[in-house]
């Protein structure tokens, strides 16, 4: 890709040509069925968010032990595809585009969500209570995953990410980032096998990059991209190795769609070193000092100058459903709302942020009278 700083010029990832740089970030925020099927207000919310130059659908679960929190996505269904299949025709339908994140909680989970037993490298419990249909409930012990457990999650991630494609998506994005079940494998807190899963690096990387490549034999190398949250502390993780662990698994990483850095800080080394050694599209995450338009377009003119090829932005696209064109006339944006509201499930705080002058956009009014869930 060639380097610009300008954010709203085209861009290409992969086969794919966008209208700009920015890419909304995968968001959850639990407004699935309880079984993980897509919603009515889902595809509003999408649809109206269609302007993104990508679109990363929100965390899905590859199969039933993975989900992490009551009304998460899934995509281990042929109704979850239907469901998802809807959101991605209206995106469509408003000229955007999709991946979907594929994301297994690991220890974070709670047999009261699933009524499975949570799984994980090593049986070491999240260090703090968890959500569940019940409230918030003390974390449980997981249970270590057997070479068959890991050989058979997968193949969940190599089968959910054909049903994404069957679903409309143009491709699929391996979370590997914020303590979730793959972050777990790569983290030596969380990892304390002393079989060829654990112990070096080398070991560590192992279950990302063989996912990975399993996604990609199933649906092509191009069509998948991985999110990594280097020194990231999130749901209880700790690496004491970081500049160790992110180089050996990029060099395991071959031919993908991209590589999504969460929270990354032009000024890290780790960030530097993972620059440098990826010789692929990069999407940037930048941290945002606040969610002015000045302060996203500062950010987003910043993480390009920085070598990104492209800009993900997470609560600037939750609040603003046209903030592309808000930034391409500086115009203000609309403030993100209780935080409360965004895991509560209902249209407020989802589907009812205004765009400019307060009227639906065309891919609104598709979505609002497209077919029904029942």
């Amino acid at each position: 890709m060639t380097p610009t700083t300008d954010f709203l010029a085209p861009a290409r990832l992969g086969r794919l040509t966008l209208p700009h740089h920015l890419v909304m970030a995968p968001l959850t925020r639990n407004r699935a069925a309880p079984d993980g099927t897509p919603t009515d207000l889902m595809v509003t919310h999408y649809a109206q968010r269609a302007s993104a130059g990508l679109i990363i659908g929100e965390a899905s679960t590859p199969n039933a032990v993975g989900q992490t929190y009551p009304n998460i996505t899934a995509i281990h269904t042929d109704r979850h595809v239907e469901g998802w299949r809807r959101v991605t025709e209206a995106v469509r339908a408003g000229g955007g585009r999709m991946f979907l994140q594929l994301q297994h909680g690991g220890r974070v989970s709670h047999p009261a969500t699933t009524g499975l037993h949570p799984v994980a490298p090593s049986p070491v419990p999240l260090p703090e209570p968890i959500f569940t249909p019940a409230g918030h409930q003390p974390a449980v012990k997981p249970r270590e995953m057997t070479p068959d457990d890991i050989r058979a999650t997968v193949t969940d991630f190599a089968t959910a990410a054909r049903r994404a494609v069957a679903a409309g998506f143009e491709g699929v994005e391996v979370h590997s980032a914020n303590g979730h079940l793959l972050h777990q494998f790569l983290a030596g807190n969380t990892n304390r096998r002393t079989d060829a899963y654990g112990g070096s690096v080398e070991h560590r990387v192992r279950f990302t990059a063989e996912v990975t490549e399993a996604v990609a034999d199933a649906i092509g190398a191009d069509r998948v991209g991985v999110r990594i949250s280097p020194a990231s502390t999130v749901n209880g993780v700790r690496e004491d190795d970081t500049d160790l662990l992110y180089p050996a698994l990029v060099a395991r990483l071959k031919g993908l769609a991209y590589l999504h850095v969460v929270h990354a800080d032009p000024a890290a080394g780790w960030y530097r070193r993972i620059r440098a050694d990826w010789p692929g599209t990069l999407i940037g995450n930048p941290v945002l000092p606040g969610l002015t338009t000045r302060d996203v377009t500062r950010a987003a003119h910043g993480m390009l100058a920085a070598g990104a090829d492209l800009v993900a932005l997470g609560r600037p696209f939750l609040a603003n459903p046209d903030l592309v064109e808000r930034l391409r006339r500086a115009a203000p944006l609309n403030p993100v709302r209780d935080r409360y509201l965004m895991y509560v499930g209902g249209a407020d705080g989802y589907t009812d942020y205004p765009a400019l002058g307060g009227q639906p956009s065309s891919s609104e009014r598709v979505a609002l009278d497209g077919p029904r869930v029942v």
